[in-house]
């Protein structure tokens, strides 16, 4: 049954390290999870292909979990080690080729068997054919590759290919089916069965979101057809095939943002190909329809290397807010060089604010770093300093925007073993939210923000989440930054956050200074960031701190020197 629209799940026992098929147990929570919350996006003929696997004898399911998780679909038999499945490997090879799950002796290309031999093993197997094409005895695996494999294009089984090597080679059947099933179950083929089944997941606490059939992001099976077939004209550029042939196969634009958002990926890498490739106007086609976040400024670079300067000023005038960090900063130059070869006013350049430091002198016998040699030497007991850099305002925000960034949208959850939302980073992920993270920095115009600051922390203590770190946000810390830091100072910081959470979760000053008795509410505290002889600031960083000097809030730059003793 596929998930009713007002069904809620709950996380599924997660299997122990210390059972020696652990590993199957999380194999079949994967192909089980997509039995249950997907089956109407499955045919009725992999349907019969699940439900047969799962009523497969233990030893059968577990070799077949073992071959799906690894590399290809070919392998030997003799080279299985196993003893966990509790009987001989080939009783349970014998009962995958009975339900039809692997074919015995394949015919394969002379290729593959480059991969699945060792070289001594080719060398006499094949000693016929590298004496007819004049090659020695001795000649090196990548020589018989290169000049064997042209000679013999077609396919055979293997015991025609080596009838002297005692061997048993199989092919595990119905890696489509593995595929999609994976693709239903992470949202993405990038994440291999590995990266789910071989870890203990019961180590890990996750936030259970309800997912619903509303908050499914495969609405349909065509949607599930349009990312594989996405996913394969990638492999396809990837392997180096011609962007232009695949040009023809990408999907057409449609309705599903999620599918949108990994199609306008997939133009913008088709894009850079084309450009790198010398065609221009694919490259120019493939930008313009790609709502990746880089794809603009590629598409203005290569307007300006092509002379069409006009074309190139309408587009970066009509780019009326940034897709990321690093474009702010590019469109600024591009409408300068622009301006003048067109004869237009120059854009208004921003003063850059002044950033405040100081330099410390200090000695380091015990070897700690710049900032924990800094953090000793400005900590009082009236001022305490913490070192914190990018957790404490990212816990915050965190904890503040915990049912914004846990809402169940389509695309953002596929399992109940998530992090955090799998659009995190993706071009829409605040505007589909908009309303729920207005609420959620509404609190702190209202007052309320502690109390929902201090709930969630001990409600969801200990739960993943991509802002929080637990073991650094202690409690302590958190009454300390909510007494000292004032709420106009957070949103600040937390609007600049959504701007771009790729970027701009980074970059925070190394340390904060807490002055509790500060008479000013604006200077109860002060973030520091420090650099040791010879470093200096990133480009994300100074964005950080000018940023904080433009909007009132304290920052200061430590640049600590070492005692020559």
């Amino acid at each position: 049954m596929p998930l009713a629209s007002d069904q809620q799940t709950h996380i599924p026992g997660t299997a122990d390290l210390d059972n020696p098929l652990y590993y199957l147990e999380n194999f079949e929570t994967v192909v089980r999870w997509v039995r249950r919350f997907h089956s109407d996006l499955l045919t009725a003929d992999e349907i019969g292909k699940v439900d047969g696997l799962l009523s497969l004898d233990q030893p059968a399911r577990a070799l077949l979990a073992r071959m799906v998780m690894r590399t290809g679909d070919l392998f030997r038999v003799e080279k299985f080690n196993y003893p966990e499945i509790g009987v001989p490997v080939n009783d349970a090879v014998s009962a995958l080729a009975t339900k039809g799950w692997i074919e015995d002796n394949p015919s394969v290309p002379l290729a593959e068997l480059f991969r699945l031999f060792t070289l001594g093993e080719l060398r006499t197997a094949l000693a016929n054919q590298i004496s007819a094409a004049g090659l020695p005895a001795t000649a090196a695996k990548g020589l018989l590759k290169d000049t064997l494999i042209p000679l013999h294009p077609d396919i055979a089984p293997v015991d025609l290919w080596l009838p002297d090597v005692s061997t048993q080679v199989i092919r595990l059947n119905h890696m489509a089916l593995f595929d999609r099933l994976r693709l239903m179950f992470f949202g993405n083929l990038r994440q291999s069965w590995s990266d789910f089944v071989l870890v203990e997941l019961g180590h890990q606490q996750y936030e259970q979101v309800p997912l619903s059939a509303e908050s499914r992001a495969f609405d349909e099976r065509d949607d599930v057809d349009r990312y594989l077939v996405m996913h394969h004209c990638r492999e396809r550029l990837d392997q180096g095939e011609a962007p232009e042939t695949v040009w023809q196969d990408i999907p057409t634009a449609n309705e599903n943002a999620w599918l949108e958002s990994r199609r306008g990926r997939l133009l913008f890498e088709l894009g850079k190909l084309s450009e790198r490739g010398g065609n221009t106007e694919l490259a120019l086609k493939a930008y313009r329809l790609s709502g990746h976040r880089e794809s603009r400024l590629r598409q203005l670079r290569l307007l300006e290397r092509l002379k069409q300067h006009h074309e190139a000023w309408k587009i970066a005038q009509a780019a009326d807010e940034p897709r990321f960090g690093a474009e702010e900063r590019g469109l600024e130059r591009i409408l300068t060089r622009l301006a003048k070869k067109l004869g237009e006013a120059l854009p208004q350049q921003s003063e850059r604010p002044q950033l405040t430091a100081f330099t410390l002198e200090l000695d380091n016998p015990d070897g700690h770093s710049v900032e924990w040699a800094a953090m000793q030497h400005l900590s009082e007991p009236d001022t305490p300093v913490a070192y914190v850099e990018n957790t404490l305002i990212n816990g915050l925000f965190g904890l503040l925007c915990w049912p914004a960034l846990f809402e169940p949208l389509p695309g953002a959850f596929f399992h109940p073993f998530h992090t955090g939302p799998v659009d995190l980073y993706r071009e829409d992920f605040v505007e589909r939210r908009q309303a729920l993270f207005d609420d959620c920095l509404g609190t702190l115009a209202s007052g309320n923000y502690k109390t929902r600051i201090r709930d969630t922390w001990q409600e969801k203590q200990g739960i993943a989440s991509p802002f929080v770190i637990w073991p650094i946000l202690s409690e302590e810390l958190l009454e300390m930054a909510l007494t000292c830091i004032p709420a106009q100072h957070l949103e600040r910081m937390f609007r600049r956050l959504l701007g771009n959470l790729r970027e701009h979760r980074s970059g925070f000053p190394d340390l904060i200074r807490f002055r509790p008795d500060h008479n000013d509410p604006n200077r109860r505290y002060e973030m520091i960031e420090v650099k040791g002889p010879g470093d200096r600031l990133q480009d994300h960083q100074t964005r950080w701190l000018e940023f904080c000097v433009d909007h009132g809030i304290p920052v200061s730059v430590c640049y600590v020197r070492w005692t020559d003793r």
